[in-house]
């Protein structure tokens, strides 16, 4: 296991349950998407790919037929155990691993959905391939995550306040950046949309159990940045700001 790997396992295996409960996490108009791309597919292999607590796979999976939970936290993975036996979803299993080796064959899902993940992937343009080779022909991605904005000023602020809070991030990407890469990757982009995601700052930070040293200088930061980075962050006097998240969906 690579030490980043090690790092997100640590970062994710005692706030398993925190996930679960999470309205963030657990709430969003982007679950009524990936429903409707379901509906009427009850045949279809989905794969959850980076699961956390698994609210995609719960959303998802009462419509298909096969739905693989995966994530590189097997404590993530037994939250989603337990969740999805009190649910009766006897179609949904997970599977334990990294983004950028995935252990299923050619083809074998019609279907890829990835939220919140990708941000902590190691190399997204290896995961891509993997998700390009993993989709039957024809098959559909879909990847909801923060996105940066792409003006480096804001860009090295929110990468910033983000590995303060968790030092297994990785990267929020611009939505130019994603375009490249899914191209690179040699899926097609339907389409993508931009929302915006409210984040209170409390319960931000104590969901990943962010050490008090980080909390103080995220807030020291953002009282030292300039007026156009709160302004675009929509950062509030209790530290609670707003960011952009993606929504793209592509296809094979």
């Amino acid at each position: 296991m690579s030490g980043h790997e090690q790092v997100v396992q640590r970062q994710f295996g005692e706030q398993a349950n925190a996930y679960l409960n999470s309205a963030v996490h657990a709430q969003g108009s982007e679950f009524a998407l990936l429903q409707a791309e379901v509906a009427g597919r009850g045949d279809a292999r989905v794969l959850d790919m980076g699961c956390g607590a698994g609210h995609v796979s719960f959303q998802v999976a009462p419509l298909v037929g096969d739905v693989v939970a995966y994530d590189l936290s097997a404590q993530m993975l037994a939250v989603v155990d337990k969740a999805a036996a009190e649910r009766g979803l006897n179609n949904l299993r997970t599977v334990h691993g990294a983004a950028e080796s995935l252990p299923f064959a050619d083809g074998e899902f019609d279907f890829v959905f990835s939220r919140y993940s990708a941000h902590h992937w190691s190399d997204l343009a290896v995961a891509l391939r993997d998700v390009r080779r993993v989709l039957k022909p024809g098959g559909v991605a879909a990847f909801i995550d923060v996105a940066s904005p792409g003006r480096p000023l804001l860009d090295t602020y929110l990468q910033s306040v983000e590995v303060l809070r968790d030092t297994s991030h990785v990267r929020d990407y611009s939505v130019s950046e994603w375009l490249q890469r899914i191209s690179e990757a040699g899926l097609q982009v339907r389409s993508h949309t931009r929302q915006r995601l409210r984040l209170e700052f409390a319960s931000w930070v104590e969901r990943m159990r962010t050490p008090a040293v980080m909390r103080e200088a995220i807030r020291a930061l953002q009282a030292a940045v300039g007026e156009e980075v709160r302004d675009y962050f929509e950062i509030a006097a209790d530290g609670s700001f707003s960011t952009d998240v993606l929504v793209l969906w592509a296809e094979k």
